[in-house]
């Protein structure tokens, strides 16, 4: 008994070690790679956009749509200005793979192929597809940027609260 005990004491004093130590490296969780968010923060988040209306539409000057509108509360969030790049999904998944853009948008669902190749939100809406069903709406974040993509949920989950 008393060394059960003795175990869980010391279980607990090393736990507490390694978080003291983690903390005092400045080490934070989640972090990004590649401090995509430090970056964004205060600077511009580069979007990359494939045309599926009613969730991005390209045909005017500047992207419309309900993902453009998402974006751009979260870019003025963080105080970032937004730059704008089209492409198909595969030009744009390649630009997020290279780190030339932060994000990826166009009406792109949870069984999205480029899964392999890039971080999905959490879904934060439901789309209805043409034969019924619905699938969860997402966006593409660059692998590994934990905090980046932590905060665009944390703001999606915000701005969508309440719809279905």
């Amino acid at each position: 008994m008393k060394r059960r005990r003795m175990r869980r004491l010391g279980s607990g004093a090393l736990a507490v070690a390694v978080t003291a130590a983690l903390a005092g490296c400045g080490m934070t969780i989640p972090s990004d790679v590649e401090g995509t968010l430090d970056a964004v923060t205060g600077g511009v988040l580069e979007v990359g956009v494939t045309p599926n209306p009613p969730y991005v539409d390209t045909s005017d000057e500047q992207p419309t749509g309900s993902e453009v509108d998402l974006v751009t509360s979260f870019a003025d969030s963080v105080g970032a200005t937004l730059e704008w790049t089209e492409g198909s999904e595969q030009t744009l998944v390649g630009l997020l793979e290279a780190g030339e853009i932060d994000l990826v948008i166009g009406g792109l669902t949870d069984d999205t192929p480029w899964s392999e190749r890039a971080a999905l939100t959490r879904a934060y809406a439901q789309a209805e597809q043409a034969d019924g069903s619905s699938k969860g709406l997402v966006m593409l974040a660059p692998m590994g940027e934990n905090a980046f993509l932590s905060a665009l949920e944390r703001h999606l989950d915000a701005e969508t609260a309440g719809r279905s």
